[in-house]
């Protein structure tokens, strides 16, 4: 299943997505997930509504036409893998990691597809970085050697890790420089059964113009290592977004940019950027 939330005639709505001569159509509502919590009130399991459970669309909607919401709307917090491709790591000239490199981002900086990154006056250098994000669907406590993260996956996304360079290396620790409001664009889709395992393509373009081309197979901490790794110190609570990493090829963003990160399976999240 391919989903997306959008704003219609009535609030918020959740969206089937289809794909269809190589553009993508919502094509039908769908009901809201229900979020399944424990006799003690912990958040436990996103359930996902059947499909034909929402409102019927007449025409099939153009997704590039719809008003896109973020897709999931609850996120209690946002996992971050840093220097996860070794090109990345390499360009940026930092030392290569033993384990995966986690850091986090603040729900607030989360921004819904079409809206407009904006870059800080404190800041002379905001770059972008285009990763495949993972949403979480179940709690996910201590993964076990062994266990597949499958089980733990609702769904993969796109997540543009926006980061203010600048204050990165001066900050020396990165929450500053990648917590701004409008600094993690998140969409488009979910899509539920991609499968990023054999690899799957990531790039950037700026103004049309291609700046990244990884492919999550280059990626040195798989996605079972990411999660097994994260749920030993951080429980994983459905709605959860994890960042997977970057690959080579990161730059400046300038007011009137448009950033556009295409992955396949799950689309491009299109992103315009203005100065505070």
């Amino acid at each position: 299943m391919k989903f997306c939330r959008f704003l219609g005639m009535e609030g918020s709505r959740f969206g089937l997505v289809e794909s269809r001569d190589g553009n993508d159509f919502i094509i039908s509502e769908l009901g809201s997930p229900q979020l399944q919590v424990s006799g003690t009130g912990v958040p436990e399991l996103i359930v996902l509504p059947e499909i034909g459970s929402g409102k019927t669309i007449e025409e099939p909607f153009p997704l590039e036409r719809a008003k896109l919401l973020t897709p999931f709307p609850i996120v209690s917090k946002i996992m971050c893998v840093g220097r996860n491709y070794a090109a990345h790591v390499r360009e940026l000239a930092h030392e290569m990691p033993t384990e995966p490199l986690i850091f986090s981002k603040p729900p607030s900086s989360l921004l819904a597809p079409g809206g407009e990154i904006v870059r800080p006056g404190i800041s002379q250098r905001v770059d972008y970085e285009g990763e495949l994000g993972i949403l979480i669907g179940r709690r996910c406590h201590r993964m076990a050697q062994g266990e597949s993260a499958r089980d733990y996956i609702l769904g993969y996304t796109i997540v543009n890790d926006v980061t203010a360079r600048d204050l990165q290396n001066r900050d020396g620790q990165w929450t500053r420089s990648k917590g701004f409001d409008t600094f993690c664009p998140f969409g488009p889709i979910v899509n539920t059964d991609l499968d990023p395992l054999s690899g799957i393509n990531v790039q950037t373009r700026v103004n049309g113009e291609l700046k990244q081309d990884g492919n999550t197979r280059d990626m040195m901490f798989s996605i079972d290592r990411i999660v097994q790794h994260i749920s030993q110190f951080c429980t994983l609570l459905p709605g959860d977004l994890i960042a997977t990493g970057t690959p080579e090829g990161v730059g400046p963003l300038l007011s009137g940019d448009t950033v556009e990160i295409s992955i396949e399976g799950i689309g491009t999240l299109r992103n315009t950027v203005v100065d505070e």
